[in-house]
């Protein structure tokens, strides 16, 4: 554990939970017996395939002259055949269920080679590998899709000892058929395995096949929190340690090194900005949290900047708290700002958070000033801010 933690932990035990464990579970989450194997879900866990496939949706509905929903989570987590089964329904589409998935599956696939892994995903899949931690995936998706997608992601695959997909079990989830053949296969017993999830039908699907689970939930789920053993906002925040497997090595001065997240936003009131989507990357839910890196407003100006990252509901706007740690920005009057994000600091739970202006701290600062002095944190930034 990052020697911030121990800390903050020395000093209060409120701190850490917020920094550490949204749903103030994962503190207490060291299982007897310790865990040997992790499965990991795929879809809004490792891949970020949602707001890609919210667009196929989209696009698709409109050929018949419908419009998809706002907030509609019906399908998240279902195998495409439930789905097929809802989206004709729930929008009395003049189509089968089967001509459905015949018109829209290779309107997904474009999107698939486009898919970006979540934050912490290739660093957690890479660590579990490198320490010899029995990893599987194991998805409702139909085996040849789960191929299909992780295809694109270099060097995935190898990383996995066991694939289990929809269709090599009788059901999918919320059943737990997939997860117990994931553990067959490993050969380890069902109870010594963590899951990672992100939907209700996941969490359901592992706490079914008794296994301990963790959620990272891609949208506000209550029964998905309340049901799981711990619930994160991002896989950045996961601690294996807290499970009986290896730690992660990789912080540095308190911090972990992060690809450089590019994101722009427009100043709402205060230290309170937009993140503004159009024409950039779309952020995942996934991505909440205090981040560091360099603010960049006009052409020439730039400054170390401390982030806070909250996301109140799945319809709400990205918000987020800009602090420059030299109090730069209070002396900007652009709109406008480029952030190149290169570090995370913790995680935090919105629920507690009264006021947004507390999120960042003075330690946070400190942190983050001297952090963007280091070779780690600034070969990570955009080019176009060094």
């Amino acid at each position: 554990m990052p020697a911030r933690f121990k800390t903050r932990h020395e000093l209060t035990g409120r701190v850490l939970r917020a920094m550490t464990c949204p749903s103030c579970n994962s503190c207490n989450a060291r299982p007897d017996p310790p865990v040997l194997a992790v499965v990991l879900d795929l879809d809004g866990t490792l891949l970020d395939t949602e707001v890609g496939g919210k667009g196929v949706l989209k696009e698709f509905l409109g050929k018949y002259g419908k419009v998809l929903e706002e907030g509609d989570q019906k399908r998240l987590g279902k195998t495409l055949k439930e789905s097929a089964i809802a989206m004709v329904t729930d929008y009395d589409l003049p189509l089968t269920p089967d001509q459905y998935v015949e018109e829209i599956v290779p309107m997904y696939r474009q999107g698939w080679a486009k898919a970006r892994a979540l934050p912490g995903a290739i660093r957690l899949i890479k660590h579990l590998q490198n320490c010899r931690v029995p990893l599987a995936l194991a998805s409702n998706s139909l085996r040849e899709y789960i191929d299909a997608k992780i295809s694109h992601q270099q060097g995935w695959k190898e990383c996995f000892s066991v694939i289990v997909g929809s269709d090599d079990v009788q059901s999918g989830k919320p059943a737990p058929d997939i997860f117990i053949e994931a553990a067959r296969r490993m050969e380890i017993d069902a109870t010594r395995c963590l899951v990672i999830e992100d939907s209700l039908v996941g969490v359901q699907a592992a706490k079914a096949a008794k296994m301990k689970v963790v959620a990272v939930p891609s949208h506000t789920e209550a029964d998905c929190s309340s049901m799981a053993d711990s619930v994160l906002h991002s896989l950045l925040e996961f601690q294996p340690e807290l499970w009986g497997l290896p730690p992660f090595d990789d912080w540095v001065n308190n911090a972990l090194p992060i690809e450089a997240m590019v994101l722009s936003c427009q100043h709402v009131n205060g230290s309170f900005y937009e993140i503004e989507e159009e024409g950039m990357p779309a952020l995942p839910a996934q991505a909440a949290g205090v981040y560091f890196g360099w603010a960049q407003v006009g052409i020439r100006t730039i400054f170390k900047a401390v982030v806070g990252i909250i996301f109140d509901s799945p319809s709400a706007l990205r918000k987020l708290h800009l602090c420059s740690i030299d109090g730069s920005i209070d002396r900007v009057s652009d709109q406008h700002v480029q952030l190149s994000l290169v570090g995370f600091i913790r995680g935090f739970r919105s629920k507690d958070v009264v006021s947004m202006d507390k999120i960042i701290d003075e330690q946070d600062k400190s942190i983050a000033s001297s952090s963007l002095e280091l070779p780690e944190f600034a070969h990570r930034s955009n080019p176009s801010f060094v």
